[in-house]
């Protein structure tokens, strides 16, 4: 119903007035009379086949949702109430900002895929972290932190320790983003010197909190082998805890877009169908080079059950979707769920 109903009605309006439709859609829907119950009995599936422990952090299925989708973390009961077992929220920064200018937003829809440039508009880490503090409990939440666009990267720890202390106590792990292409300079942070400084001194101000919440590095797909493997050993230096593969890639090879369409949108991170081989064989990579115990986030590209499981079978202990649910709708979530607790119990 989703993809001949809804989708062509809400691909009318521009992708990021859709987006935020959607979501009032859904907000609404959540708040009517037994608007929850209905949610939950259509979407999740609850089975103790799909929990996993990782981190000592239980989630109540492997299927999250990916930072970049709930910037300020408006929609978490939302989201939980549609299957999902996680949401990352973010990237928040210190200061609230606007992010890139409009159009920021571009759907590719003979590639299943998106182009965003959104460069990491937010409230900020005080706003969010009040809206967190009001949500229900029991939902497990990620923070995706970074830095302010007019931070330079010599300054950048200052800004990443300000994120992090101002949702300190309101999320359950950390997520360090170094990969987005959408802010001027910021890639640069995952070279081997200034990533090892900077994973350095946040492992070093988190062991100054009597509560200690695990740190994750997120990663591009567009990593040469040389930087797959410093980035490898900075982690098991800095002592990181876990890994998401991957963010958005600025690769425009083989779309079937018009490219005079490619052309128009110049830059951005392009996320969906194009991704999915990129992100599961950086998964791949990763899991070779870390070991069988790391923990792994899979994320790019996952539009069907099908490819959820590629991600597992990569290497991925748990995924993440954006750009599948635009596509799909929210009946991706369970039919995921679905697809993976009756592999599980064969």
């Amino acid at each position: 119903m989703y993809k001949f109903l809804f989708r062509p009605l809400l691909f009318l309006l521009p992708p990021e007035s859709a987006h935020n439709f959607t979501f009032f859609l859904l907000k609404v829907a959540y708040h009517l009379p037994f608007g929850r119950k209905i949610l939950e009995a259509t979407f999740c599936i609850n089975d103790d086949s799909l929990k996993k422990k990782i981190l000592g952090i239980e989630f109540k299925n492997p299927v999250g949702v990916a930072a970049g989708l709930d910037k300020n973390g408006e929609w978490i009961d939302e989201l939980s109430s549609i299957g999902f077992g996680f949401v990352e929220i973010g990237t928040v920064t210190p200061l609230p900002q606007s992010g890139n200018n409009k159009p920021r937003l571009f759907r590719l829809k003979k590639d299943l895929a998106l182009i965003n440039r959104m460069g990491f508009n937010n409230k900020g880490g005080r706003s969010v972290a009040e809206r967190l503090r009001i949500r229900m409990p029991g939902i497990i939440v990620g923070g995706n932190i970074g830095k302010n666009k007019a931070t330079s990267n010599e300054n950048a720890l200052s800004d990443y320790i300000k994120s992090m202390d101002l949702l300190y106590g309101n999320v359950d792990y950390f997520v360090i983003n170094v990969s987005s292409p959408n802010t001027p300079g910021l890639r640069q942070l995952q070279e081997k010197e200034p990533l090892r400084r900077l994973l350095k001194g946040l492992k070093d101000h988190m062991n100054t909190k009597p509560t200690y919440y695990s740190l994750w590095l997120k990663v591009a797909p567009d990593l040469r082998d040389e930087q797959v493997d410093e980035i490898v050993q900075i982690i098991q230096e800095a002592g990181v805890d876990g890994l998401i593969a991957t963010n958005t890639t600025i690769d425009r090879k083989d779309l079937k877009t018009n490219e005079k369409i490619i052309s128009n949108i110049d830059e951005g991170g392009l996320s969906g169908m194009p991704l999915k081989d990129k992100s599961t064989e950086m998964i791949r990579m990763f899991r070779k080079k870390l070991g069988a115990g790391f923990p792994i986030i899979g994320v790019g590209g996952i539009l069907s059950p099908k490819d959820a499981k590629e991600k597992i079978e990569a290497g991925a202990d748990l995924i993440q979707l954006y750009t599948g649910l635009i596509y799909e709708g929210p009946g991706l979530v369970r039919r995921i769920n679905k697809y993976l607790k009756d592999t599980f119990q064969k």
